[in-house]
């Protein structure tokens, strides 16, 4: 029996008042993957070899640093 079919057992297992909690997780798991744009693929790229500006500060100073900038 694959996964699948072992899953579509098991949802007649399952008691009416928990069933909503199983469609909410399935409908979350059923979208596809999200692909980072070009423009953050670079980003990640100019990370990856040393370029950038990683922050490591609070919210309130990222947003301080933003505004200064």
């Amino acid at each position: 029996m694959s996964n699948r079919d072992y899953a579509k057992s098991l949802i007649d297992q399952i008691p009416e008042s928990k069933m909503l909690y199983v469609v909410t997780y399935l409908q979350g798991a059923a979208l596809p993957d999200e692909t980072p744009n070009a423009e953050t693929l670079e980003a990640f790229d100019e990370l990856d070899n040393g370029g950038g500006h990683i922050f490591t500060g609070t919210t309130e100073q990222l947003f301080s640093e933003l505004m200064e900038g």
